[in-house]
């Protein structure tokens, strides 16, 4: 079976991208599972950048190209903000991976605000060797409302309404969620590549 690390530390996405990619005969292990303590830091300009920075950093440092590496990077853009949080998803409050205070300071700053459109975006990139680099882009579009509803999920799920559904991410079961979020859908812009790669075309 093929291995695929996966460039991330966050054990909730990590979770997410081995549900959705259990259906493929590739064994999907964390950062941590492969003995690799290492925090990229995330200083492009766009999601692709960092997904390619943390890519290439952890396929250099692993250097066996019996390991195939997946990084994302993902985020919430509102389009009344511009595009923001984006790249600053994260860290949006000021403090990395704080949920509550960058949930806070997101309803702050819509407060007023009618249009709240929304999307999450994932952009993907598997490095498979030197010469085989894919990027994929996923995305989902939602509403931004006004008071957090659910207990599932992470990050602004609570906040981030799928009309079609009549819930927010974290109101959804994770079955539910992954076929639909923005990771799913760059995920299957990437399942193609990897059959065609396990099958040795």
């Amino acid at each position: 079976m093929k291995k695929l690390i996966l460039a991330s530390n966050n054990e909730n996405k990590v979770k997410e991208i081995k549900e959705i990619l259990s259906p493929l005969n590739v064994q999907v292990i964390s950062l941590k599972e492969a003995g690799v303590n290492v925090e990229v830091e995330e200083d492009g300009k766009t999601f692709m950048e960092n997904a390619y920075k943390k890519a290439k950093e952890i396929y250099d440092i692993i250097n066996d190209e019996s390991y195939m590496i997946l990084a994302d990077d993902s985020g919430l853009a509102v389009d009344a903000l511009d595009g923001a949080p984006g790249v600053y998803s994260a860290r949006f409050a000021g403090e990395h991976g704080n949920t509550e205070k960058n949930n806070e300071k997101l309803l702050t700053l819509m407060e007023n605000i009618n249009d709240r459109s929304a999307k999450f975006i994932c952009n993907m990139v598997l490095i498979i060797d030197k010469e085989n680099v894919i990027r994929v882009q996923g995305e989902v579009e939602g509403v931004i409302i006004k008071e957090e509803r659910g207990e599932n999920g992470f990050g602004y799920d609570p906040l981030f309404y799928i009309p079609e559904y009549n819930m927010t991410f974290a109101q959804m079961d994770s079955k539910t969620k992954n076929l639909i979020s923005h990771r799913k859908k760059a995920l299957i812009n990437l399942e193609e590549a990897i059959r065609k790669y396990l099958q040795g075309e």
